[in-house]
């Protein structure tokens, strides 16, 4: 069976950020990459999971959840409920120490494999909020909803992609300026 491409506009943002990216509008309709396991397939062979996680059924409708308790944490930073939401996601998986021929490491074990790509994202985002929380943006357009890690050096950016939504929103500022009364 031949690899379906990925077809979102932005790919490559951190784990927990490229789950939520699952999600994005194109000509004003919103489309979801987790529809199916085919779409799933897509999303864990980017993020290097495919390997590791079964693309099936119980997968997705739990790496479903993780994204939307993601989306709740991103969307409402402070609010205890969509935490709580993201915790719950995060009791099915657990960190184990092991020691390894290079050292020390760790290892993440599930009891419920199913659980394993979505508490992935949900654990990567820890990381990027113990990083830099202020750097985990919403693009600035107001028909886009893709998210990204800002790794700009002055900490600036505002567009998931310059070429795409940062033309647009300085297409639209050229129109209004050329064509008032």
């Amino acid at each position: 069976m031949p690899a379906m491409s990925d077809p979102r506009p932005l790919t490559g943002e951190p784990v927990s950020l490229d789950l939520l990216n699952t999600r994005w509008m194109r000509d004003g309709v919103r489309q979801d990459l987790l529809t199916g396991v085919d779409g799933l397939r897509i999303w864990l062979t980017a993020n290097g999971l495919a390997e590791r996680f079964t693309a099936d059924a119980a997968t997705l409708e739990r790496t479903v959840t993780a994204r939307d308790a993601l989306a709740a944490l991103v969307d409402s930073p402070g609010d205890p409920a969509a935490a709580a939401r993201v915790d719950e996601v995060l009791g099915h998986g657990r960190i184990r120490a092991k020691l390894t021929a290079d050292g020390p490491g760790e290892e993440a074990e599930f009891a419920d494999p199913a659980w394993g790509p979505g508490w992935t994202a949900a654990r990567g985002h820890l990381d990027l909020l113990r990083t830099a929380p202020d750097r985990i943006r919403g693009c600035a357009h107001e028909a886009c909803i893709l998210h990204f890690f800002d790794t700009s050096r002055n900490g600036t950016r505002r567009w998931c992609s310059m070429a795409v939504c940062g033309n647009r929103a300085k297409a639209s500022r050229h129109y209004a300026r050329t064509h008032e009364d």
